[in-house]
């Protein structure tokens, strides 16, 4: 078993960074402070505000990440997979820079983030793949034979591209895509281990 992970929004956890980010810069604004990412996104947009989604989102995943956290089970799962002698690695999409904004390195940021996450001793960590585009993404799970693969995004999962022998899982945990049946939807890292580990 080669179990590949998605990294944003699936090992990390961004709630409370993007819940700060919202404070700073709109504070007084009709935006609510409380809102969560996918709230905030669609908010933005709706009042064409576009660029402002973009520049945020790129101080989230540059200089803000290093107030994530990861989704909690998390660490158990990655243990169980050790013990398992299940290989795993992770393989992320995201550019090395925001596309508007302050030229944060966004690869060198998360990259800072998993070697201070404590997920891992140095000696058990796995393999990490952050690519340019979604292609290049889809393209890394098959040439890394990943068995499985674990993603937040239903739309990654469903390309026609993606390799019809990996069993795709959607994590799920704010429950936004109850109605998915295409793929294996858990809501936590806690189901997930018993799903895959304990049937």
């Amino acid at each position: 078993m080669r179990i590949g992970i998605d990294l944003d929004n699936t090992i990390v956890c961004y709630d409370e960074v993007f819940r700060r980010l919202a404070v700073e810069r709109f504070d007084g604004d009709s935006i609510a402070a409380s809102a969560v990412k996918d709230h905030l996104r669609s908010t933005l947009r709706a009042a064409g505000r576009e660029d402002e989604w973009t520049e945020l989102q790129g101080a989230a995943y540059g200089p803000g990440m290093k107030d994530a956290v990861a989704f909690p089970g998390v660490g158990e799962f990655l243990a169980r997979c050790r013990k398992a002698g299940a290989d795993v690695c992770i393989i992320s999409h995201r550019s090395r820079t925001p596309y508007r904004g302050p030229p944060y390195d966004l690869h060198e940021a998360a990259r800072n983030w998993l070697s201070g996450a404590g997920l891992w001793s140095e000696a058990e960590a796995p393999p990490v793949f952050l690519e340019l585009s979604k292609e290049e993404k889809i393209a890394r799970i098959a040439s890394q034979r990943c068995t499985h693969f674990i993603d937040d995004l239903p739309e990654l999962l469903a390309e026609s591209a993606f390799p019809d022998t990996v069993v795709r899982i959607l994590f799920d945990p704010h429950r936004r895509h109850e109605n998915e049946t295409r793929f294996m939807r858990v809501g936590s890292w806690r189901e997930l281990d018993e799903r895959l580990f304990l049937q």
